[in-house]
């Protein structure tokens, strides 16, 4: 078994090269998730989503375009009969990668912020159609149902403040 680790032990951690940080300047903004969700159900045009979601025309150009960069996203030409080319989003590896967080998520919203008549969106097995939730696991295997058994520790990155 494995100690506690206190917060004084975590304050000797330097925060410069934290991940969770680095992915918070990618993802942290509502908009980005809002994108992605659209993205994950199948709505990839521009104007579809700018219409979807009502998010301002800049806001939307701006996260796509971040999302782009980072390669969550890439653009793929398409172009409609008579009109010009334009591009839809489809996500790349990286960007499915964020599937689990995208549905844990949804999973704390539904939990906590839902309507009274339930979740406006249910994510399920294309194979058998069972409710899809995210769960932890250690590489061991053993699923943590306690999320209290779960302890921070210095990984092979950590610095010292």
């Amino acid at each position: 078994m494995v100690g506690n680790v206190t917060p004084a032990d975590a304050l000797n951690w330097s925060a410069d090269n934290c991940t969770i940080s680095r992915a918070m300047a990618i993802l942290g903004e509502k908009w980005t998730i809002v994108v992605l969700r659209d993205v994950f159900n199948g709505i990839r045009r521009f104007d579809d989503m700018r219409v979807h979601t009502g998010i301002p025309r800049q806001v939307l150009t701006n996260r796509l375009a971040a999302l782009v960069e980072h390669g969550v996203l890439r653009r793929v030409p398409y172009q409609e009969p008579g009109a010009r080319v334009r591009h839809e989003y489809r996500l790349t590896e990286k960007g499915f990668d964020l599937y689990p967080v995208l549905i844990a998520v949804a999973e704390w919203g539904n939990r906590y912020l839902a309507d009274p008549e339930g979740p406006p969106i249910e994510y399920a097995h294309r194979e058998c159609g069972a409710e899809v939730s995210v769960e932890m696991r250690c590489t061991e295997g053993h699923t943590i149902g306690d999320k209290r058994a779960v302890l921070p520790r210095p990984g092979p990155g950590t610095r010292r403040r």
